[in-house]
């Protein structure tokens, strides 16, 4: 039995832990960060794998914490990451992945070994040269291998998280479905989010979730699936009947947040309470200046109580993060 909960005054309780690893990623895609890159942390400041494990097994043994999964940046640039996988999987709960997929084709059966339960694979088309285009990386082929190497290391279901961008691959959402269905992926559409490192993002040309059903529902027949959604922060459908369903994940038309029940720990120690939160908590400087589990688990629990009710996105006074989404870690 835990001592604590990760509640927050609204009466939600976070058990999903998302761990981000490192804030340098391997692609340059225009709606996270500038195609020259972005200043990444000092290594120093950075947590050490000791530390990352540390601060997990306080939050599963402590906090009630569920569900770990391991993101970026992109975290397989991380060196120690296999190893962080294996002792966080040790703890008894689920471990999952988000990654972009290069150098999967290499990792994946080291990973499915260490204990990962599953990844989430961001792609958002199934053409090189609009892959090209949104990454600056010609890199197409590494994804398709590392996804292949996944499936084959049984690292399932395989959950691809796609964004539309207006002019770019919006006209490609049908044949994504299409491809995922065939290779049985679960496809995810993301509404683009204002976490991009140029502070570039503008409702008007984001594509909303209603404009995604339409565009899918020009070749396919989607109805809601049967499955409660719980806190998922995917609308689940099934396509022409099933089995196989798409999800649309409408962060900004549609927020979830009464329903949330994740919290975030960035590369450099900080606890955030939302995605979107513009204070962070520091739970780096007290591991490293010799505070119990208990005393960090403490702090944890004060970091959660001040969680806001919502993003706020739809609110005239919404401020994006300082932090673009390379840095927080989906």
């Amino acid at each position: 039995m835990t001592a604590r909960k990760l509640a927050d005054r609204f009466g939600r309780v976070a058990t999903d832990l998302r761990v981000s690893l490192t804030d340098r990623c391997n692609l340059r895609c225009s709606y996270c960060m500038p195609a020259e890159g972005l200043d990444w942390l000092p290594s120093e400041q950075v947590l050490t794998d000791d530390e990352v494990v540390r601060l997990v097994r306080v939050g599963v043994e402590l906090l009630g914490i569920r569900e770990v999964r391991f993101t970026g940046g992109e975290p397989l640039v991380r060196r120690g990451l296999v190893d962080i996988v294996g002792r966080t999987h040790a703890l008894g709960v689920e471990t999952s992945l988000t990654t972009n997929a290069l150098g999967l084709s290499r990792a994946a059966r080291a990973l499915a070994g260490a204990g990962l339960d599953r990844i989430n694979v961001s792609l958002d088309t199934v053409r090189s040269d609009t892959f090209h285009q949104i990454t600056r990386r010609d890199r197409f082929q590494d994804v398709i291998a590392g996804l292949e190497a996944a499936r084959d290391a049984g690292l399932g279901p395989i959950k691809i998280n796609a964004v539309l961008l207006r002019g770019v691959n919006d006209d490609q959402a049908p044949e994504l479905l299409r491809w995922a269905i065939a290779e049985g992926y679960e496809l995810r559409f993301i509404e683009q989010m204002p976490l991009d490192a140029q502070h570039g993002w503008s409702r008007d040309g984001m594509v909303t979730a209603e404009e995604i059903f339409e565009r899918l529902e020009r070749e396919f027949v989607l109805t809601p699936a049967a499955e409660p959604r719980g806190s998922a922060p995917a609308e689940l459908f099934r396509v022409d009947g099933g089995p196989a369903t798409v999800g649309v994940i409408a962060s900004v038309t549609r927020p979830f947040c009464g329903d949330c029940d994740r919290v975030r720990l960035t590369a450099d120690g900080q606890v955030r309470n939302c995605l979107f939160a513009r204070e962070e908590s520091d739970l780096r400087a007290a591991l490293r200046g010799g505070a119990t589990d208990e005393e960090l688990a403490e702090r944890w629990v004060v970091a959660m109580a001040g969680k806001r009710a919502g993003h706020g996105i739809d609110d005239p006074t919404f401020l994006q993060p300082d932090r673009p989404m390379s840095a927080i870690g989906g």
